[in-house]
């Protein structure tokens, strides 16, 4: 719609523009004749109109293309938040959180010179150019015909031009990204920095990231410059290629003033959108480095879509729902789980009942992380994954698990907020039951935590992750509740309490899964997963 209407507005603007060009032909080539005050009123007249509505089409798109350019990045914008909520928090460790905090602030941000200013002009420049060129050949042929000849040149070189500039503008987006990145990894390790001394030399660091940065951006505009520059000497030699041929015939004779005028007057608004086009191409670099970055980003999310069941899971989904008897909580079938392109988990089958506690054990590596992140959907998966007799897909994942894993990452504010994160309306007896089944009586109820749960132990702060997992399972009866390593920084008598905090959580209904090296949670796990490397048989 918004690209209809610019596409009309602009036929509106080229339209304005001939007719000042041959107005202010007609009024100058009458002042040179001498005429009267009254015979030269209706090209007053005319150029003043002509002025005017040319003045008022740019506006209106202007005011289009700001439009289209804010609605096309709010939606841009709300669709790279649910693919990163699609893939979960840790869904993507080879693009940093750093990397898409840069993408969908400054990324998005720089997408209003593409948008919002390249676009646009693209829109105008393929109406205004065939139109001009078609009155310079309806009023002059020759003329017509030399810019024809000429008009080409500036494409080329933008062709040209735009290969350098494409390149050194990506190189200025990963000089971004890596200071975002730089940035941020010294901000969560400043603690530890500090302790051993070395926060100093991290200033040395930032500083030669941001030195890079600077001077990849004075290449970049190093290059629009010089673009720039090619493209107004190929336009100029254009315009004085037709202009002395415009000024040998006028001296001969051969056409009137009035046209020489028109026609010398236009020849300029040929080349000028296609000039624009490459001035707001090397302005909008940075929004196409960073396009490809969201395309990218799109492209890998999870889709929504299921996967094909076949007749044989379908019956056996079937079976499940027959009967006394209830589905088990979690059923996989030949799941595959990829990391950079390797299986780490390979063709992995097995039912679960609710109400157990199942310990997923196996040695570092062997994928069970992994499995921990394809069962919420925060990692792509193949096969078949049903939960209490349905089938799920990644996108619904999320909506039928509790989750905890290795690094708490609790939330600034109340113990009891954190605890009961997403919850509209917090159930304060459901909290406490959380934070008894978790062990967490040794935290005053109303100490308000800083950002990464600052004021708490190693220790405390992964018993308030459980609790936070336990409420979850709790209020909203989440078949599953995944936990990875819960107690690995507990001493052995408040693992002892977890773990039977555990053992009545999965006396719910809910299955609990836990990944553990530790010898008393697989000792008193109902259940044990032991994974092997992908390629080995179990």
């Amino acid at each position: 719609m918004v690209l209809a209407a610019g596409a009309l507005v602009a036929l509106a603007h080229v339209g304005a523009i001939v007719a000042f060009c041959f107005s202010a032909a007609q009024l100058i080539a009458g002042l040179v004749d001498g005429r009267s005050a009254d015979e030269l009123g209706g090209p007053v007249i005319a150029t003043a109109a002509s002025v005017l509505a040319r003045a008022l089409t740019q506006a209106a798109l202007d005011a289009l293309a700001v439009r289209g350019a804010a609605r096309v990045k709010s939606q841009l914008r709300r669709r790279v938040l649910d693919a990163v909520d699609a893939r979960g928090a840790s869904g993507d460790r080879d693009r940093p959180s750093a990397d898409i905090a840069t993408l969908i602030g400054p990324g998005l941000d720089a997408l209003d010179g593409y948008i919002g200013r390249y676009l646009p002009q693209l829109v105008l420049t393929a109406v205004a150019t065939p139109v001009v060129v078609g009155a310079l050949l309806l009023a002059d042929a020759p003329t017509g015909i030399a810019v024809v000849l000429t008009l080409p040149l500036i494409p080329l070189f933008m062709v040209l031009i735009g290969w350098a500039t494409q390149a050194v503008q990506r190189r200025q987006w990963q000089a971004l990204t890596t200071l975002s990145r730089g940035f941020l990894e010294v901000v969560q390790g400043l603690s530890t920095l500090m302790i051993f001394g070395r926060q100093h030399r991290q200033v040395a660091r930032i500083d030669a990231v941001t030195e890079q940065y600077r001077r990849r951006t004075m290449r970049v505009l190093r290059v629009s410059f010089l673009s720039s520059f090619a493209l107004e000497l190929a336009a100029s030699l254009s315009v004085a290629i037709v202009a002395v041929s415009v000024g040998v015939r006028l001296i001969d004779g051969v056409i009137a003033l009035a046209l020489g005028l028109f026609v010398l007057v236009l020849v300029p608004e040929a080349y000028l959108p296609l000039r624009q086009v490459g001035a707001q191409y090397h302005a909008a670099a940075e929004g196409l480095a960073a396009a490809e970055e969201v395309l990218d980003l799109l492209d890998a999310a999870p889709t929504a879509a299921p996967s094909p069941v076949s007749s044989v899971e379908r019956a056996a989904l079937a079976d499940e729902t027959i009967g006394d008897a209830p589905p088990p909580a979690l059923r996989l079938t030949e799941l595959v789980v990829r990391r950079a392109g390797r299986p780490v988990v390979d063709g992995l089958s097995g039912a679960w009942a609710g109400g157990l506690l199942l310990a997923v054990t196996g040695e570092s590596g062997v994928g069970k992380s992994s499995l921990l992140a394809a069962l919420r959907g925060a990692l792509p998966a193949e096969g078949r994954i049903a939960i209490a007799g349905r089938s799920a897909h990644a996108a619904e994942l999320a909506a039928h698990v509790a989750w905890a894993g290795q690094r708490p990452d609790l939330t600034a504010g109340p113990l009891a907020a954190v605890v009961a994160l997403g919850a509209e309306h917090p159930d304060t007896a459901l909290v406490q039951r959380a934070l008894r089944l978790a062990a967490v009586d040794d935290v005053p109820a109303d100490l308000v935590l800083g950002p990464g749960g600052d004021g708490l132990s190693g220790g405390q702060a992964q018993r308030v992750a459980i609790a936070r997992a336990a409420y979850r399972a709790l209020e909203r009866r989440t078949p599953l509740v995944l936990l990875d390593e819960p107690t690995s920084a507990l001493d052995a008598a408040t693992e002892l309490r977890v773990i039977a905090g555990l053992r009545a959580l999965a006396a719910e209904g809910a299955l609990v899964v836990v990944v553990t090296h530790r010898p008393a949670v697989i000792a008193a796990a109902d259940e044990r997963l032991d994974l092997q490397p992908a390629g080995v048989p179990a």
